[in-house]
């Protein structure tokens, strides 16, 4: 990244039947020359009308004339219906994520934004064998441990377990998944939101964070003996904390991230504050991704009125943390 010269972030097309295509072109008429982006898919999914510039690299996204959506070609093996997920396109949602991931890690892009897509079709189509984007951008990275983290205004939020039932959440909470939640959380940040020292405030898993040990007793043996240990080597750390006080105005500023036990424990709060334009990222993977923090919304694909708060709010998450992530690793170097 050199100059002034504003990030590109590489799109992906997502399940060309849900609103991503919509919401694509919507994003660009809003951000314009302030992000110069490139949609990766099949241009015939696009919506009827979509004026599109075809490119053969990503550079050239930022010559392309005010209007037009920047277009690194991609074909995929069917028409799209809008609302109708096909398996037949299984294949080319893949091979857009696989293009962005090439990209992004031969630095012709600054990062990746994914648009949402529908795990049953891809297994149905092409015998995806993953729960969804995290899981496969952790393989095509090598299996590095990864972290989600859902950002909104005044709030950063990571859960230890994701989509598992509650009921198992107990068994699946141990010292070596807290710890490396914290570690990836803690070197993200510094990493790509340029905080030098992050205050990271930690939950427990249950009311009052255990009410010493009266309402259960994980927050002594399992988070206490993380947070202490790595308290040990510097970093900061509040907590266990009683959940239900931790997302009032006062509370959040005194961190920069939430570190929770649970999914709704993290994105109640998150979904609160920003339900239209939060922001999934995942933290720990050697290129940047981001993602609108909403699926393919079927039920409206095709009708002209999805809201892209949420990907616009990603695409620039995405050129804000490539910035953070260039300065960094130039003073590392340096």
């Amino acid at each position: 990244m050199s100059g002034d010269r504003p990030p590109i972030i590489a799109l992906t097309a997502g399940d060309p039947s849900g609103i991503g295509p919509e919401i694509a072109v919507k994003a660009r008429a809003a951000l314009g020359a302030e992000l110069p982006f490139v949609w990766i898919g099949d241009p015939r999914h696009l919506p009827a009308g979509t004026a599109v510039t075809e490119v053969t690299h990503p550079a050239a996204a930022r010559d392309v004339a005010p209007g037009h959506l920047p277009v690194l070609p991609l074909a995929f093996a069917a028409p799209a219906s809008p609302g109708l997920p096909d398996p037949a396109n299984a294949a080319g949602t893949i091979a857009a994520i696989e293009t962005a991931v090439r990209l992004a890690r031969s630095g012709e892009v600054a990062g990746l934004c994914t648009l949402p897509i529908t795990k049953k079709a891809l297994k149905d189509g092409a015998a995806f064998a993953f729960p969804g984007h995290t899981e496969f951008l952790a393989h095509l990275a090598g299996g590095v441990p990864v972290v989600m983290m859902l950002v909104a205004p005044g709030l950063r939020a990571v859960p230890v377990t994701i989509h598992e039932p509650l009921a198992r959440v107990p068994q699946l909470l141990t010292e070596a998944r807290l710890e490396m939640v914290l570690r990836v959380t803690h070197a993200g940040l510094r990493r790509d939101f340029d905080l030098t020292a992050p205050r990271i405030a930690v939950a427990g898993l249950n009311p009052h964070a255990g009410e010493g040990g009266l309402m259960g007793n994980e927050e002594a043996t399992i988070i206490t003996p993380v947070l202490d240990r790595l308290r040990a080597e510097g970093m900061a750390l509040a907590g266990p904390l009683p959940a239900d006080t931790m997302f009032h105005p006062a509370a959040r500023a005194r961190y920069d991230a939430a570190v929770c036990m649970y999914h709704d424990q993290a994105l109640i709060p998150v979904k609160t504050l920003d339900f239209a334009g939060g922001v999934n990222v995942t933290l720990g993977l050697p290129f940047i991704r981001t993602s609108p923090d909403h699926g393919t919304a079927y039920d409206i694909a095709g009708q002209g009125i999805a809201d892209p708060a949420s990907l616009i709010a990603a695409l620039r998450l995405a050129a804000d943390m490539a910035r953070a992530r260039a300065e960094n690793w130039a003073g590392a170097r340096g």
